[in-house]
């Protein structure tokens, strides 16, 4: 890959892997507007690797205490808040990795095409601008989730597999609708992200293990720009969310879906 296409692909993924907008969406634009080629497996590892990275960089002493709490909890029966939501990460990705191993094959071989990520950048995008509505009201905290609430956020987690739906856009949709505020319903998202985006880019590794020669200079770049600009962008969006709410981002997924439904057609 040329060293363009290498900073724009990893830029690109980092900063919508974490926002409520749709990374297959965007990743379609250079290859279909710019005639660029498809970033391969290699990429694609580098990018979860680079995007994990930062977030456990910026969570890094959410991490830990999370952690401490679990193990205490596990080996020692001491519970507590952090160890509740420690658990509840762990229950919201059981959705997402059933629903990977069951439905993963036949989502990658027939939903990948142009009209479904434009239909799935529309519809997610109202209706996360449905539940974002009222959310200045809203005033759960993640110390006040339920069994009932994270299995609710997993489950629309899982539905982040069909292409355009956005990981965090859903996970903060289904938040929002739960009665989370907006910043509680991201931190949980970006912890949900953690096991999701090692369990992904695990699978990957696996079979890019089965290719006889990569690229490692091309893999260490595209780590290290996914890595700053997804660390940048959690830091903004999480700064701001409160203030700016989902609305301007609702708006441009309308656009950006109304766009491709449009190319996809023509």
């Amino acid at each position: 890959m040329d060293i363009l296409h290498i900073i724009v692909l990893a830029l690109i993924q980092g900063i919508t892997e974490f926002l409520p907008i749709s990374s297959s969406g965007h990743l379609l634009l250079p290859s279909g507007l710019l005639g660029w080629p498809e970033q391969g497996l290699a990429f694609d590892v580098a990018v979860h690797i680079g995007t994990l990275i930062a977030v456990v960089a910026y969570f890094r002493q959410d991490i830990i205490d999370l952690t401490q709490a679990w193990c205490l909890s596990t080996f020692r029966q001491q519970h507590s808040d952090n160890s509740r939501i420690a658990w509840f990460v762990v229950l919201a990705t059981i959705p997402a990795g059933l629903a990977g191993l069951l439905f993963g094959e036949f989502i990658e071989n027939n939903l990948r095409s142009t009209i479904v990520i434009a239909l799935t950048t529309i519809l997610f995008g109202l209706l996360l601008g449905w539940s974002d509505r009222s959310a200045d009201t809203k005033t759960k905290t993640l110390t006040q989730l339920t069994v009932t609430t994270v299995l609710i956020i997993g489950v629309a987690q899982a539905l982040a597999l069909i292409p355009g739906t956005s990981r965090s856009g859903i996970t903060i949709t289904a938040a929002l609708f739960c009665g989370l505020q907006r910043n509680e319903a991201a931190r949980f998202s970006f912890f949900m992200s953690i096991p999701v985006i090692v369990l992904s880019g695990g699978f990957k590794t696996v079979d890019l293990l089965g290719q006889s020669s990569v690229n490692w200079m091309d893999m260490a770049l595209g780590v290290f720009f996914s890595a700053v600009s997804a660390f940048i962008c959690i830091h903004y969006f999480l700064k701001f969310i409160n203030n700016i709410g989902m609305m301007p981002f609702v708006i441009y997924r309308l656009l950006l879906g109304s766009f491709l439904l449009v190319w996809s057609l023509y």
